[in-house]
């Protein structure tokens, strides 16, 4: 069931993943008022009429689809806003500074880096989160006129820019997030359903980035599918890839749990399951309380199928949840778990856990 190349609605799929980077924002300086006076017969030095100064640019984030890393910060770390202009003769008010637009991939996380805190989340495409006001123009003499001062020969400075340090962390967006030890077959599902081409091969962390793809049922049913690098005992605390993908699978909203029946180095599936829950409900209980489907990976590998059948039962008994099976290189039972994969999606399937 390989997609049609023309077919597919293709997300740009991600070959060095950057999912953290910490920049410097500066807003634009406010621009200085100006001293001025008209010139004018019979009138003391004209009176005044320096104008205000323009605002500095403000410095924003804004989420752009399409755009899938934070790759364009690894090599650029300051960002400013453009400075205001001094205010001008004849009550002439500066030029406003442009402000800066910094586009940034939808699911990214904005962070104070000094503080730590939470300044925004712009999990929509098109969401926006000012990170750096700009300064306020000064005033122009006009303003210093009074009664007891015709002449006013002061001007206020522009107020001056804010500067802040800020980290940015990338949680892909995903329908449904592949989940497993690694070599469980999670790339060589992905490359069966979707246009992505992962690297795959048969030995541990093979995938060292996550991978997205669009899986296409119909024209009007489309589900993206990220593809998580292989957990292991205690990735959680670091181990292994670590946390450095856990936090991916937080986006997602279906996830699913690929196991190998009878995995190459000889391990238990049940055990391997487990240790997979223990390590989302050690980063986040939010997290493994997610909905997912069990699917058994690889299953052209295995002898008979009665012999096979069998064994898939003891699974299903053991977990107590329902557990699909497949085969990527076959494709087998592939049209069955896109089909759950939707159901639930949609609220239509609810035996999914």
């Amino acid at each position: 069931m390989r997609p049609v190349s023309g077919l597919i609605l293709l997300r740009r799929l991600i070959t060095m993943l950057v999912d953290s980077a910490v920049i410097e924002v500066q807003s634009g300086k406010g621009g200085d008022g100006r001293v001025a006076f008209r010139r004018e017969k019979y009138i003391n030095k004209g009176g005044p009429n320096g104008g205000d100064g323009g605002n500095g640019g403000s410095v924003y984030l804004v989420a752009v689809a399409g755009i899938d890393t934070l790759l364009d910060f690894s090599g650029r770390h300051h960002w400013a806003a453009q400075d205001g202009e001094m205010g001008g003769p004849k009550q002439k008010h500066g030029a406003n500074g442009e402000d800066l637009y910094i586009r940034v991939p939808p699911g990214t996380l904005i962070y104070d880096n000094q503080t730590g805190e939470l300044l925004g989340d712009l999990d929509e495409a098109g969401k926006t989160l000012l990170v750096a006001q700009g300064g306020r123009g000064g005033f122009g003499n006009e303003h210093f006129k009074s009664p007891t001062n015709q002449t006013p020969t002061t001007a206020s400075p522009g107020e001056p820019g804010e500067s802040r340090e800020i980290r940015m962390e990338l949680k892909l967006i995903a329908d449904i997030g592949l989940i497993g030890l690694p070599n469980a077959g999670k790339s060589t599902l992905l490359s069966r359903i979707t246009a992505a081409r992962p690297k795959i091969a048969s030995y541990p962390f093979t995938t060292l980035e996550p991978n997205l793809g669009i899986v296409e049922l119909s024209t009007d049913r489309r589900m993206v599918v990220a593809d998580i690098p292989g957990l292991i005992e205690g990735a959680h605390t670091g181990k292994g890839l670590g946390i450095a993908f856990l936090r991916h699978v937080e986006r997602t909203r279906l996830l699913v749990h690929l196991l190998e029946l009878e995995p190459a180095d000889g391990s238990d599936p049940i055990k391997n399951y487990h240790t997979i829950r223990q390590e989302l409900a050690g980063y986040s209980e939010e997290l493994a309380r997610k909905p997912q489907i069990i699917c058994l990976s690889k299953m052209d590998l295995l002898p008979g199928e009665h012999d096979t059948q069998t064994a898939i039962e003891l699974i299903r008994q053991e977990l107590k949840i329902p557990v699909l099976a497949i085969s990527a290189a076959s494709g087998k039972g592939i049209p069955e778990l896109l089909e759950a994969c939707w159901e639930a999606l949609h609220g239509a399937r609810p035996d999914v856990q």
